[in-house]
């Protein structure tokens, strides 16, 4: 007979659940009261054991087992019962399919969540992101015209010098390694409308792969045909994600899921004009901390940072799409600090380990956004803002201005792109709609060439 899992405490298993990624795979179980452990690596075969004294197997614990899912990039499977030299001890068994750097931390309850125990898996040697970068295929690349194919690889030279300069020195001509094993399938697609709504923390199951990329992003005139002389490099930060759902709307669609496929297609709709490339902040369901999401783009050195969001308001009467950059003065109305305060709260939900927090990183966040940073930002945020206004109603007319955590890069012309409010009933079936949808990237996509059709970039000075 199985007896509910209990603490000395009396600590209740609430959930377990997994979240398997190509960045890392974090594996959260909560409970009622806070739950004490300690983990071990082994080696020969690699494996995490975790410990729990006072714990008891039940259900909710045995579902561990069935929510590793055969493309995790880090688990192998898991195995969870009483440990057999003291009954008193429950043991989980992760086998790993290669060595990481695990972080264990707590949470404490906020929003729907009671109090989570998270074990973060990461790999011992992070990947080089330029280097993905330089390897992925462009999408659309099979559409493009033979001579626009070598104009995209001529532009990369500088990624590539950057990347191979240490190799150089070792040796006069390295070959290319091996490319990276390929990621989970991302979740790009929606699920329908639910006759009742979702819960706002259950991980949905797996998504269909997304559909072929067009072809061919928005055209430009003549006149804005101007020669980049390099890659124009977009980074594209699709909100929330994993462990944070981010809104609900009414009938159940969650913010993190509608905003991954938004950006998702909007890479697509990008990388098919010849010179652009784009990188993800992240490309599943999986949360990336705040401060994490601008690394990842200035690791790559990028041009532009759009963050993507869907709105929600006390009042589902709100509506319309609001572009913001970032503001050291303050914000210029009160529902933009009410918006930023929501969205840096982020972390607080999605659960980041204080501890590892890079603390030169978040000063530099904090201290050296400039002036012509936030320049630039308005710039380009008034270009998406006037396309964005022509496929659906603003919130706002003009670029909003607030503290907002993701657009601190110092040296990264950085927007917030507020969709529509999912808390708004029409607007949510809007987000729904798949024409709808390609229209909003339309938009985007083309008030993102107008920008650097009017302002390329400079050569590549930046050293991070």
């Amino acid at each position: 007979m199985l007896v509910p899992a209990r603490h000395a405490l009396g600590a209740a298993i609430v959930a377990v659940r997994v979240w398997p990624a190509r960045d890392y795979t974090r594996v959260t179980i909560e409970s009622e009261q806070p739950l004490p452990a300690r983990h071990q690596l082994v080696d020969s075969p690699p494996r995490l054991v975790i410990d729990f004294d006072g714990l008891e197997l039940d259900s909710g614990l045995r579902e561990l087992v069935g929510k590793v899912r055969p493309d995790d990039p880090y688990i192998a499977g898991a195995r969870v019962g009483q440990f057999q030299v003291n009954p008193r001890v429950l043991r989980i068994v992760i086998d790993l399919k290669r060595s990481v750097r695990p972080q264990q931390f707590a949470l404490p309850p906020v929003a729907a969540y009671r109090h989570r125990l998270v074990f973060d898996l990461f790999p011992t040697q992070e990947a080089d992101p330029l280097l993905q970068l330089v390897r992925d295929k462009p999408a659309g690349a099979d559409a493009q015209s033979a001579q626009a194919a070598r104009d995209v690889q001529d532009t990369l030279g500088d990624l590539i010098a950057r990347i191979e300069r240490p190799a150089a020195a070792a040796a006069s001509s390295a070959p290319t390694p091996p490319a990276a094993s390929s990621p989970p399938p991302a979740a790009s697609g929606l699920p329908p409308a639910p006759s009742a709504p979702a819960s706002a923390v259950a991980p949905p199951p797996p998504l269909p792969l997304p559909p072929a990329p067009e072809p061919t992003a928005a055209p430009l005139s003549s006149a804005e045909k101007r020669k980049v002389n390099r890659l124009i490099i977009v980074a594209l930060d699709p909100g929330h994600g994993g462990e944070d759902p981010g809104a609900t709307g009414p009938t159940g669609l969650r913010e993190k899921d509608v905003v991954l496929a938004i950006a998702m297609k909007l890479r697509d709709k990008l990388e098919a004009a010849p010179g652009v490339r784009v990188v993800l902040t992240r490309d599943g369901d999986y949360f990336v901390p705040l401060q994490e999401r601008v690394r990842k783009a200035r690791r790559v050195q990028a041009d532009l940072f759009v963050s993507i969001h869907a709105d929600a308001f006390l009042r589902p009467e709100a509506r319309g799409a609001s572009v913001f950059a970032l503001s050291e003065r303050g914000a210029t109305s009160t529902a933009a600090r009410w918006m930023a305060e929501r969205e840096n709260s982020s972390d607080q939900v999605g659960g980041v380990n204080i501890a590892a927090k890079d603390a030169q990183l978040a000063r530099t966040l904090l201290d050296m956004s400039t002036t012509a940073q936030i320049k630039d930002s308005l710039k380009v945020g008034r270009e998406v803002l006037s396309h964005i206004g022509r496929v659906g109603r603003l919130h706002k007319a003009q670029v909003e201005q607030a503290g907002f955590a993701v657009l601190k890069a110092p040296d990264i012309p950085s927007i917030l792109v507020e969709t529509a409010f999912i808390s708004n009933p029409d607007e949510e079936a809007r987000l729904r709609d798949p024409q709808y949808r390609r229209e909003l990237v339309d938009a985007l996509a083309r008030g993102i060439h107008r920008y650097f059709a009017g302002h390329p970039p400079l050569a590549r000075q930046r050293q991070l």
